[in-house]
């Protein structure tokens, strides 16, 4: 229609000789045409305003399901949350895992923590408020951070499978190969190279004109489903969109493929069958997590192209972007012996630290005024503490005995009402037991 408005006064402005011997019903009619014109330019000033926010439909829109997809997501973002933390205290604080293996899996715990925040945390909101709505800024910085983590994803798998092909491959120059510098030049390419393709995105997303239709069929700010929504044209950007999925995307997943298979054809060399399952088990972990991880997203996008429905794409996104960072800390802590020796190093040293006396007084709110009078007594009896180290010895003078009966009398009196848990303190002070129990 724009190009026949163009049309209609073009032709008036070349016919202006013509004017003064047409007709009545033919001015009309080229008056006609002018008003159609004005009319649909208006409607299509009104379509490409700036809109200020989006509405994300979710999953339902029926009441009594919001409480049970409210309480679903929050215990998968809790446990996704806890269990990459885990792993990464885990590996932070045990020497033995400062490993490259387990310094790119900290990274990656980290990215899918961040992964899953940029989604989750508004669902819940929305749900919590009743409220479907998110702000146009707010989306597009959603949709940034949700590029940026995902492709970290991507190039992080990558990295790993490089890593176990150096450590299988070439086992005798894995220290030299692997050292920290490249390590960190790796995990740094990789966020340069996620943060620019999502800038490029975001940046070529500001320059789309949306109409008055603000409804979103997802519950994220999912790239595809914002560009449907627009009325300018968007085939550059949906071109841009997929031709660097698929490059970098695509790029990932072929080194992953060709590591993996190098890795095969180097286990199958090896001779005894005990060789091969210890050569395998040190890269099964990151074989799970990489299948879980490109398997779900071929699935999804397969999936939406077949059947083209919003809502099946929604929830089936649900399956990279929230269950697979959920399921990934299992995946590692179960097939892992050193995750799972370092985790109960952690957690051992973690419950020692919360079951303290101390702390156990001061929570259950009881007096810790006898705590004092037993440390002043062990502090009043220096020899205590030799004589309590030589306990087994045979020569033992006559003494010495006399002052542990006497410091066992002064412990009586000074420790009567000592709660269990004071005297398991005690023994952590080398004290022994039986002076606090005998008779």
């Amino acid at each position: 229609m724009a190009s026949l408005c163009v049309w209609v006064f073009t032709d008036i402005s070349g016919m202006v000789v013509e004017v003064k011997q047409m007709s009545t019903k033919d001015r009309l009619e080229r008056k006609k045409y002018m008003g159609v014109c004005s009319n649909i330019q208006h409607k299509e000033s009104q379509n490409y305003t700036r809109i200020s926010e989006f509405i994300l439909l979710g999953f339902s829109e029926d009441p009594k399901w919001q409480p049970l997809i409210f309480g679903l997501f929050f215990f998968m973002y809790l446990i996704t949350v806890l269990g990459n933390l885990l792993i990464i205290l885990a590996t932070v604080t045990d020497p033995h895992l400062h490993t490259p293996m387990y310094f790119f899996l900290s990274n990656l715990s980290f990215v899918d923590i961040s992964f899953t925040s940029t989604t989750v945390p508004k669902l819940l909101v929305n749900i919590q408020t009743g409220s479907k709505a998110i702000g146009y800024e707010d989306c597009i910085t959603q949709m940034y951070f949700f590029l940026l983590f995902a492709g970290l994803d991507n190039f992080i798998l990558a990295v790993m499978s490089y890593d176990r092909f150096v450590a299988i491959c070439h086992p005798l120059h894995y220290t030299v190969i692997m050292k920290p510098q490249l390590c960190e030049l790796l995990v740094l390419l990789s966020w340069i190279t996620s943060a620019l393709n999502s800038l490029l995105h975001t940046l070529m997303l500001l320059g789309v004109s949306f109409c008055t239709d603000q409804e979103i069929p997802h519950f994220f700010c999912e790239p595809n489903q914002v560009l449907h929504l627009a009325c300018s044209d968007t085939l550059i950007n949906n071109l841009v969109l997929n031709l660097v999925a698929g490059f970098l995307g695509g790029g990932s997943l072929t080194g992953i493929l060709f590591s993996y298979s190098k890795i095969v054809s180097s286990i199958c060399k090896i001779s005894s069958a005990q060789g091969k399952y210890k050569a395998f088990s040190t890269c099964a972990s990151h074989l799970s997590v990489v299948s879980l991880f490109y398997c779900t997203i071929l699935g999804v996008y397969l999936s939406t192209a077949v059947t083209q429905n919003s809502h099946s794409s929604a929830t089936a996104s649900v399956m990279y972007s929230v269950v697979t960072p959920m399921l990934n800390p299992f995946i590692y802590s179960l097939r892992n012996k050193d995750i799972k020796r370092a985790l109960k190093v952690l957690l051992g040293s973690l419950a020692r630290k919360w079951d303290s006396p101390l702390n156990l007084s001061y929570r259950s709110g009881r007096s810790s005024n006898k705590m004092p009078r037993v440390v002043e007594v062990l502090s009043g009896q220096p020899h205590l503490k030799s004589k309590v180290q030589s306990r087994d010895s045979d020569s033992v003078s006559d003494e010495g005995g006399l002052r542990d009966a006497q410091a066992h009398q002064a412990l009586r009196i000074n420790t009567c009402g000592v709660t269990s848990r004071t005297k398991r303190f005690l023994l952590l002070q080398s004290v022994p037991y039986r002076l606090l129990t005998a008779t």
